[in-house]
């Protein structure tokens, strides 16, 4: 089953655009996934460009797809504050309406490209929360060498072309003008810093042999080996696009489902 619609979020001070799929089987508690879109998505993309809802069928798993926008998963500075919207509100208003599980073990978060990095970012800051992440070609995953180079040299960046002014648009409005560094949005120092002794979740991680973001994502996974993660990095053929995530999808959950059988 799939629905459509919308709240008014308190975090967000805002209507906010949500869709749910809800296995045909048995009533709950299930087991759920948070899944997150790209940059160039919306809370519906997956469910246009994937077997989602077979999926959901399959692994009998509740799905819950916020809209996020251009938003990077984190609190913006000019804007709203969709960190605490996705790690707080989201869980708690999925549970008042679906009989989905509150155990940790059957708790996830998943995502691709800018998902991706909203799916680390939440799973290494709440891995009380969340047992599993699933990063399909994750972005944006070595924050301070992009902020430190538009510090230097913002003007060249805009010159690029309008894709680059709007993401230069999003960084301010997260980061302020001065484009402040700030650890907890870098999935490189979170991994770093992870606190020893704490609950780790086990993390799955996918790239395309052809993706652009191979190498951000082989650096990734080298930092996860050295800090000990519970952790696999799989990659194949494949580019930034619907073909290779849809695969990766089905190969993460397929992961996750046999962690727990």
């Amino acid at each position: 089953m799939i629905l459509r619609g919308y709240y008014n979020s308190e975090v967000l001070h805002t209507s906010e655009n949500i869709e749910f799929i809800v296995p045909d089987k048995g009533n709950g508690p299930y087991r759920v996934v948070y899944l997150f879109h790209g940059l160039h998505g919306n809370q519906g993309t997956w469910i246009d460009y994937t077997m989602l809802p077979y999926y959901s069928k399959e692994y009998n798993v509740l799905f819950v797809i916020p809209e996020t926008g251009r938003s990077f998963y984190s609190d913006q500075k000019y804007g709203h504050k969709y960190f605490a919207f996705i790690s707080e509100e989201l869980p708690q208003i999925s549970r008042t309406i679906f009989n989905i599980s509150t155990r940790r073990e059957d708790t996830a978060v998943m995502g691709c490209s800018m998902g991706g990095y909203g799916a680390l970012k939440l799973a290494l800051s709440k891995p009380e929360q969340f047992s599993f992440c699933g990063s399909i070609a994750a972005a944006c995953i070595y924050l301070q060498p992009i902020l430190d180079g538009l510090r230097k040299d913002a003007d060249s960046y805009r010159k690029r072309g309008a894709e680059e002014q709007e993401i230069l648009t999003d960084l301010y409005a997260i980061y302020g003008d001065d484009l402040e560094y700030l650890p907890e949005n870098d999935i490189s120092a979170l991994v770093k810093n992870f606190p020893a002794g704490k609950l780790m979740p086990t993390i799955y991680a996918t790239c395309g042999t052809e993706d652009d973001l191979r190498e951000e994502n082989l650096k990734l996974r080298d930092a996860l080996k050295e800090r000990a993660f519970n952790f696999t990095y799989e990659e194949w053929s494949g580019g930034h696009e619907w073909y290779f995530f849809n695969d990766a999808l089905k190969k993460t959950l397929e992961f996750w489902y046999k962690l727990k059988n």
